[in-house]
């Protein structure tokens, strides 16, 4: 079993980190202005993620947007991105992180994402979710 209970908190922490970036002043435009529509396929347990960049949303659960970049992972492993812990080009590149679409224009967000990693900590340590920080 994953470190996440539930779809309900892989929505409540990794789609909060994205919301609290695209709503963060210096990190919001560098994403807004990328253009990307990002889904993010989790599985242990199954969680969709879409992060409609240009638009400032963030979506769980599955959408009728048409996702510019997919990636498929457990959640563990995101889990252990927003962490600092998993690189995602060498994910990609192992095939631990699968994807669909152009993965540089995701990979171009990844210093913009480093940047947020702090936050995610402060969000676990906040509700004492010191499994996932653990994991």
């Amino acid at each position: 079993m994953g470190v996440f209970k539930d779809e309900a908190e892989v929505h409540k922490y990794i789609g909060g980190v994205f919301e609290k970036g695209l709503a963060d002043p210096k990190i919001g435009p560098k994403l807004s202005g990328s253009g990307v529509i990002l889904q993010i396929t989790y599985t242990d347990p199954d969680a969709v993620v879409t992060v409609d960049m240009p638009n400032g949303k963030v979506y769980a659960g599955a959408s009728d947007l048409k996702p510019v970049v997919e990636l498929f992972m457990t959640a563990d492993d995101g889990n252990r991105f927003w962490l600092g812990e998993l690189n995602l080009a060498t994910a990609l590149a192992k095939g631990k992180v699968r994807a669909k679409g152009p993965t540089s224009k995701v990979l171009k967000l990844v210093p913009a994402a480093k940047s947020l990693f702090p936050t995610y900590r402060e969000m676990l340590e906040a509700d004492g979710r010191q499994d996932l920080l653990a994991a």
